[in-house]
């Protein structure tokens, strides 16, 4: 896998909302906080543009996407908001300038269609928080954001909890929003899983659909294929007013009985203020104790 080049200060960083719109007071924050960073910040046309659920027309968002990717000046594409969106443009995109000369997508949620899709060409990309939620983000969060775009190396190092299955993985780490994986998994995109370190996260779920999405994995072969797996913020999750029975754990646990790799929860990634970055097509160590959760990248 392609690592797209390491920002430096005074590298310009793209803003673009390839999804839902976005209120103006977000956007002027995070353009404050990236340039006190030492970073110079574009905007993209329609980045505080409305149509309708969207930030523009399919069309309009497209071209800043564009405009983004083949910009030679702009090192990193920051999307400013998941919502929905991005699938409706991501493979109309030109990709072949990128592809030569890579440089860093960030984002999370809706983003995660992009990361497939970069994934495939064989470039890394960073799965972050993103300015929608820069005001409420943790020092953590930010903090290996930026690390993440200008190659400084960074360990998350989190507490256990009970229901953590112990063990070691090194394998490649891929993931997102586990509705996108899900929607993706017949695609040309799907993520291949042999080896790999999965993480997900999602938010407003039933507990009968994280169900069925992990039936999913399972019938398509995924889980077996796994190295490790990594369960993020499981963010607002809703049971029905007859009781499913089972909560996130319960379900997810009962989807990796036996096959002997490491799990862990409640990692810092996701729908939640302490959302890490997660390099995706990176080589990756994930050790889990009884004393410890550690993702490390080699």
């Amino acid at each position: 896998m392609k690592a797209p080049k390491a920002l430096f200060p005074g590298d310009l960083i793209s803003i673009i909302a390839p999804a839902k719109s976005i209120d103006v007071s977000f956007i002027e924050y995070s353009k404050a906080l990236i340039e006190k960073r030492g970073y110079r910040v574009l905007l993209s046309n329609h980045c505080l543009g409305a149509y309708n659920y969207y930030s523009g027309t399919d069309k309009e968002r497209l071209l800043d996407f564009q405009e983004a990717l083949n910009n030679p000046d702009v090192q990193a594409i920051l999307c400013a908001r998941g919502g929905y969106g991005s699938v409706r443009i991501f493979d109309e995109l030109d990709w072949n300038e990128f592809a030569q000369n890579p440089k860093w997508v960030l984002g999370f949620s809706d983003i995660t269609v992009f990361h497939h899709l970069i994934n495939s060409i064989g470039v890394q990309s960073i799965h972050s928080s993103m300015p929608l939620n820069f005001k409420d983000n943790t020092p953590e969060a930010l903090d290996t954001l930026f690390s993440a775009m200008n190659g400084s190396l960074f360990k998350v190092n989190v507490a256990p909890t009970k229901r953590n299955i112990t063990g070691s993985a090194k394998g490649v780490l891929v993931g997102g929003n586990l509705s996108i994986i899900y929607s993706l998994l017949s695609s040309k995109y799907c993520y291949d899983f042999t080896n790999k370190i999965l993480f997900i996260e999602d938010l407003c779920e039933q507990y009968y659909h994280v169900d069925r999405m992990m039936y999913a994995l399972k019938q398509a072969g995924v889980l077996k294929k796994l190295k490790g797996l990594i369960v993020g913020g499981m963010t607002d999750m809703k049971d029905t007013e007859v009781s499913f029975g089972m909560d996130i754990y319960d379900i997810i646990l009962s989807h990796v009985e036996g096959l002997s790799i490491p799990v862990c929860f409640d990692f810092p990634c996701g729908h939640i203020d302490d959302n890490r970055a997660m390099i995706v097509g990176s080589e990756a160590f994930l050790l889990v104790t009884d004393l410890n959760v550690e993702l490390s990248y080699v």
